[in-house]
């Protein structure tokens, strides 16, 4: 018997190690051929708002077991933080919370209890105890890199999406590879943490996400690190934090789990200096949250070059695109051209047809002075996040101009003056 299993896997490591076999194993990382093509849900679920996600973490409960500690935290996460989502262990205990406060679960399918391959009973009967329930936000299924785990990761969506066909999934990885594994999940997820990593892999991996997500009728979402910049706090954080959301939303990001256990001490309950800075931008945020949800994926993404790099330090030669947007450069004949300022636009089009653009600055110190020029009639409306609503721009030769803060981002609507002037803002 012993003879046979050393038989037995002196096969297998021939074939993992010939060259077939190292190509079709690498095929499987990067979700190829290899492995069996994920299925794409012909109709993704949708969230109806912007999610910013309070975590101490996935895959155990490292939330409060006692039910006043645990509404102590999504008091201070919801009002103080402006979190309007929690991701967790699921318990009737902690719904009610969560509802009295208005804040959403994401539910850890990972964690032991519920863990959707190791705990199938159980996590099948939590998702159909779940259909249509008010206070669940999505069911999480992330992972630390898909590799070679593709196929699991691949049936634990399908698995999840026929248990509650009522909730959105939320699948990601920490990699570009493997990603299409993830085809099926309503957002495609993923963290790069690239103030650590590299700041030049932001927009490469926002375009690889991206792509999968759009076509397969999904949206992106992130982890997003509550330390950017190895524990620094102050100003150059609240730029950092700024340009990593900033930047995602202009390529269509619709919500962001935090990693948090840098931002509240779990013994006390009490924000860190990390977590007051994320507070900070989290409320400049929320005021978007219902607009942000409703704008779609984008139908481009245009780029100005840059003489400064994100981290403000002149770039080689004086000028240059940005690292990954090289073939976003603002066409000559489309009909809204930059005039001044360092930044990336994403445009959409609402439901109803109407258009918007999301502009993103480049650069996380120092704030930019932008000035768009349209060709076409149009009023152009901001979104005021002080009164949370629109305000109409001036324009002057067709032209609007408006400023961003240190890493910020600002959404404009494009409204058309009459119908037989109506244009399409991807147009």
């Amino acid at each position: 018997m012993r003879k046979c299993r050393l038989i037995v896997a002196v096969v297998v490591a021939a074939v993992l190690l010939s060259p077939c076999g190292a190509a079709a194993a690498e095929r499987r990382a990067r979700g190829g051929r290899a492995g069996k093509k994920p299925v794409p849900i012909k109709q993704k679920l949708r969230p109806a708002e912007f999610f910013s996600v309070f975590s101490l973490g996935s895959g155990s409960d490292n939330m409060p077991k006692e039910p006043e500690r645990f509404e102590k935290l999504v008091k201070k996460m919801s009002g103080e933080g402006s979190y309007n989502a929690i991701l967790c262990k699921y318990t009737d205990d902690r719904a009610a919370i969560c509802k009295k406060y208005g804040v959403k679960i994401m539910v850890d399918l990972l964690v032991r209890e519920h863990h959707v391959l190791r705990a199938r009973g159980r996590s099948e009967a939590l998702c159909r105890r779940l259909r249509g329930n008010p206070v669940v936000l999505a069911y999480h299924l992330w992972s630390d890199g898909v590799g070679l785990r593709g196929e699991e990761r691949r049936r634990g969506i399908e698995s999840v999406r026929k248990w509650d066909p009522t909730h959105p999934i939320c699948a990601g990885t920490c990699k570009t590879e493997g990603m299409a594994f993830l085809a099926g999940s309503d957002l495609i997820s993923y963290y790069d943490f690239h103030w650590r990593r590299g700041t030049h892999k932001n927009f490469v991996h926002l375009l690889s996400a991206g792509r999968i997500a759009k076509a397969n009728g999904g949206q992106i979402a992130r982890l997003v690190a509550t330390d950017p910049a190895f524990g620094k706090t102050g100003a150059g954080n609240l730029g950092r934090h700024r340009y990593t959301l900033n930047t995602s939303i202009a390529f269509g990001l619709k919500g962001c789990v935090w990693g948090g256990p840098s931002a509240m001490n779990p013994k006390t309950l009490e924000w860190t200096a990390l977590g007051a800075d994320v507070n900070k931008v989290l409320a400049e945020i929320i005021p978007l949250k219902s607009e942000i949800a409703k704008l779609g994926n984008p139908t481009a993404i245009y780029s100005t070059p840059i003489t400064r790099t994100v981290k403000h330090r002149p770039v080689p030669g004086g000028e240059m695109m940005p690292p990954g947007l090289a073939k976003h450069a603002f066409p000559g004949e489309f009909w809204i051209q930059p005039e001044s300022g360092e930044f990336v636009m994403g445009v959409f089009r609402y439901a109803n047809g109407q258009g918007a653009v999301f502009v993103a600055n480049h650069n996380a110190c120092v704030g930019q002075d932008v000035a768009l020029r349209f060709r076409r009639g149009v009023q152009v409306s901001i979104f005021d996040r002080q009164k949370v609503g629109w305000r109409l721009l001036d324009m002057e030769d067709g032209t609007v101009a408006f400023t961003l803060t240190a890493g910020g981002g600002e959404l404009l609507r494009l409204k058309r003056p009459r119908a037989k002037d109506a244009e399409r803002a991807d147009e």
